[in-house]
């Protein structure tokens, strides 16, 4: 029975080494997900304002020339009325006051196209200056969290590798044949490898033992497998017993 015991207690040992370092090492996998995030973000809001500043290069490119069409077309205006005191018969005094009334028509249509187009690079002035402010924040937290995560990578690593090399000798106190079985297990099952029955419970699967297997069990002669999860089990009284 203490050989069985001491058995069970190596195993236990070994899985309490490698239900550690799955977690550590799906924290390795996770950990740099959200920096991912960030980084996908803060791509997102730089293309955001490179689209915005294209807009706004553009608009600015229609308010000057819409500028220089108003500014020469109030030139044509103030000289067609300088025109207009030596114009002699009414037919060509006519024919300059359509022009003046066009022209002018033209310039105030030219003015509210200008009062829209200044409104609208308002509006993505704003857009690129919340941009800014919101991709500033982003890079300084990318920066934080890039700093923190490689402190707690180094952290990680390192405490796996002491695992791994714990793993080794607890490797080494368990027979070839036990160590077989539990590592055949661990490839083909979720942790844990090694469960107790309670009440006559597999507590990995939470099935009852058949009672022909928990007889067995019971007997603490040999380590078994569940007859339905197939992990490797063991009666907890003669566990706590041991203790």
């Amino acid at each position: 029975m203490s050989k069985y015991i001491d058995q069970i207690k190596k195993l236990v040992e070994l899985q309490e080494i490698d239900s550690e370092m799955i977690k550590l090492k799906d924290r390795l996998v996770e950990a740099p997900k959200h920096l991912e995030e960030l980084q996908n973000s803060l791509d997102d809001i730089d293309g955001q304002i490179g689209q915005t500043k294209e807009r706004l290069d553009l608009l600015n490119q229609q308010k000057d020339k819409l500028q220089k069409d108003i500014e020469e077309d109030s030139y044509k205006v103030k000289k067609s009325k300088n025109k207009l005191m030596m114009v002699s018969n009414t037919k060509e005094y006519h024919a300059m006051m359509r022009e003046m009334d066009n022209l002018e028509k033209l310039n105030r249509f030219r003015e509210e196209e200008m009062t829209n187009l200044i409104e609208d690079i308002q509006v993505h002035q704003e857009k690129m200056e919340e941009l800014s402010t919101e991709s500033n924040s982003l890079r300084e937290e990318l920066s934080v969290s890039q700093s923190t995560l490689d402190s707690e990578m180094e952290k990680i690593n390192k405490r796996v590798n002491q695992l791994e090399k714990g793993r080794k000798k607890a490797c080494a106190n368990v027979p070839v044949p036990i160590l077989s079985r539990y590592n055949f297990i661990r490839d083909r099952l979720n942790n844990p490898v090694i469960v107790s029955v309670k009440r006559g419970v597999c507590t990995g699967c939470y099935i009852s033992i058949p009672p022909q297997s928990f007889i067995e069990i019971q007997k603490g002669e040999q380590i078994l497998s569940c007859p339905n999860c197939q992990r490797l089990i063991f009666w907890e009284e003669h566990f706590s017993n041991s203790n």
